[in-house]
């Protein structure tokens, strides 16, 4: 049986020393977590638009650039993501939950004190390690 690998754009939005995260609902996959947001890569769809597309949904801001972190591969044994993950601080507009999910600015030193998917662990130690 092979195992679906579900590729996602994932935005560290970064605002002075602060990253914007928002809160998984509890229907969803990993639900009630902490997360950094973003969505699925569409086919035939690059990361860049995908993040772009997913950060006007999900919290109402336009990206200009932004630049690759990492790429983490993680089987959380009922699902396999890829995610791919940028540092987006070239945007405008005001970071919210736009689809009415609980978020917040954390300052990069503060992130470890929130649950997030298993996935997210090496995403925080290495913004910790970058810029806090």
């Amino acid at each position: 049986m092979t195992i679906k690998i579900v590729n996602v754009a994932v935005g560290v939005i970064k605002k002075n020393n602060a990253i914007f995260i928002c809160k998984r609902g509890d229907e969803q996959h990993q639900g009630g977590l902490w997360e950094f947001p973003g969505g699925k890569v569409e086919a035939g769809e690059s990361v860049f638009a995908a993040l772009k597309r997913e950060l006007t949904e999900e919290v109402g801001i336009t990206i200009h650039s932004s630049s690759q972190l990492m790429v983490i591969e993680h089987d959380y044994g009922d699902k396999c993501v890829k995610l791919d993950i940028h540092v987006v601080s070239n945007f405008s507009g005001e970071a919210r939950g736009a689809e009415g999910q609980p978020s917040e600015w954390v300052a990069i030193s503060e992130l470890s004190n929130y649950d997030f998917p298993a996935a997210n662990a090496d995403i925080i130690e290495k913004l910790q390690a970058r810029y806090a």
